[in-house]
């Protein structure tokens, strides 16, 4: 059993597909389709159902699968440590992000960590938790910046800090104007609510703040980014919440935040990693400067 195998076996797993999988590891398909006959032909068994055009992982193509993508990491965890040991400040890091914090907590300590670490490459993803967390599950993420929690033994999340939620209303709402300026959901549990669209953890984060305060708002818009529901906001159709780290960003744009009285709804940000894979010199050198940012 070769490694180039388990790699060519990882990719049609992927992809259920020995097409894309060529297509992937940058190999004609009938060279990849071999080493896969190769690897079966070991095994004395299919690793793969082809029904067609179809491809689906036999039982014990499922069994192997976690094992084939363990031992790969496992090389390429001794390459890092290698590297470390040799005193080689080289490396990539991939981190994803979600887009509700992506814009505003990736400018803060990104171009802190590129001055004092030049020598590594980062490449950044921006998806939604599902997405992710599959990438992280792949292997093709080291880090993702998420709410929490997640779900999944296979994941291990740290906690990074803990940001209030903040009530958005049009400039003209008589809850921006009030002197005291605090209100609670209670206040606006008749008030068209505006939400982001399905496969937000936002969205289920402020439905689950509704449920817990006994509320069942109307939902008027659903968007996929905050800077549109803010416009909507602005132009009078609804309101909505916001999580605190937004706020510089979306003042002066025709509306009011409004700060909501205790107990204010929270959500918590963290980084969530594979619990398998192997932390990279890189990547910890990317969690401390992560840390030391959020701690300010």
């Amino acid at each position: 059993m070769e490694f180039h195998q388990l790699r060519y076996f990882l990719a049609v797993a992927r992809y259920r597909s020995f097409t894309r999988a060529a297509e992937h590891e940058h190999v004609a398909q009938p060279s990849l389709s071999q080493q896969i006959r190769k690897l079966e032909d070991e095994f004395g068994a299919r690793l793969f159902d082809r029904l067609g055009r179809k491809i689906a992982l036999t039982p014990l193509g499922a069994s192997f699968l976690k094992r084939a993508r363990r031992a790969l990491e496992e090389v390429e965890g001794a390459r890092q440590e290698a590297t470390e040991m040799l005193g080689l400040r080289r490396g990539s890091v991939a981190l994803g992000a979600i887009p509700t914090v992506a814009p505003y907590l990736l400018p803060r300590f990104l171009p802190a960590f590129r001055r004092s670490h030049p020598q590594i490459a980062v490449t950044v993803r921006e998806d939604l938790t599902s997405a992710l967390l599959a990438q992280l599950a792949d292997g093709e993420l080291d880090l993702a910046l998420l709410s929490l929690p997640v779900r999944g033994n296979e994941f291990e999340a740290t906690p990074l800090y803990t940001e209030a939620m903040v009530l958005a209303v049009p400039n003209s709402h008589p809850l921006g104007t009030r002197a005291r300026r605090r209100v609670g959901l209670s206040d606006v549990a008749r008030e068209p609510f505006l939400l982001l669209k399905d496969g937000h953890c936002f969205r289920d984060d402020v439905l689950e703040i509704c449920r817990q305060s006994h509320l069942s708002p109307p939902v008027a818009f659903e968007g996929g980014q905050f800077d549109t529901l803010v416009a909507m906001v602005a132009a009078g159709a609804g309101i909505t919440l916001l999580p605190e780290m937004a706020c510089a960003h979306f003042r002066r744009r025709g509306v009011k935040l409004v700060e909501l009285r205790p107990p204010r709804p929270t959500r918590t940000i963290g980084f969530v990693r594979a619990r398998e894979k192997y932390l990279t010199p890189a990547a910890r050198a990317l969690i401390q400067i992560l840390k030391e940012t959020c701690a300010v």
